[in-house]
């Protein structure tokens, strides 16, 4: 969280170590910069966040830092893996600390899931964020499979086509 504020902010929602959606978010800051665009990256595995008990956990000092970087950023997208067809549980609970500072931001998916049948589990995760926070969500939602990664690293040319058009898409939706 030591990073300047980004008009594009990735995070990463896996407490997994070997996370596949990390891998996604990783090949996507680098489309990002390959395209010029500073992207700032936030890993929840490395931030320390209490449970949101609608109290005191507002005024934990991670919580105010996050939601001040949550609320510079124009783009968030947002990796997540699938866990029984829905987002983490951990970028759930990074909703509900940082709520307002979601407020009318374009948002966007890249999604790691063991197969095929979840590929619209996201959705109510991002209907919330409609409905909630104004959000504008980018309509190119990025889904790989446990065959789209070998060594802990998106392998399959495909995923990684759409990964970059996802990139391209949120650039031409902050500009226009």
């Amino acid at each position: 969280m030591e990073e300047p504020s980004s008009e594009y902010l990735i995070v990463s929602g896996s407490l997994r170590s070997n996370s596949r959606s990390r891998a996604m978010a990783q090949f996507l800051t680098d489309c990002y910069r390959s395209q010029g665009i500073a992207a700032q990256m936030i890993d929840l595995r490395s931030l320390p966040l209490p449970f949101c008990d609608g109290e005191a956990a507002y005024d934990h000092e991670s919580v105010i830092a996050v939601s001040k970087t949550i609320s510079s950023a124009r783009v968030v997208i947002i990796a997540t893996p699938i866990y029984n067809f829905d987002a983490s549980a951990a970028l759930k609970n990074l909703i509900e600390l940082t709520g307002e500072s979601w407020e009318d931001k374009i948002v966007g998916f890249l999604c790691a899931a063991g197969g095929s049948a979840s590929y619209m589990s996201v959705m109510s995760f991002a209907n919330s964020l409609m409905l909630d926070f104004r959000c504008l969500i980018i309509p190119r939602m990025v889904y790989a499979t446990n065959e789209d990664f070998s060594d802990g690293q998106l392998s399959s040319s495909e995923v990684r086509q759409r990964v970059r058009a996802l990139a391209l898409a949120s650039t031409r939706i902050r500009n226009s």
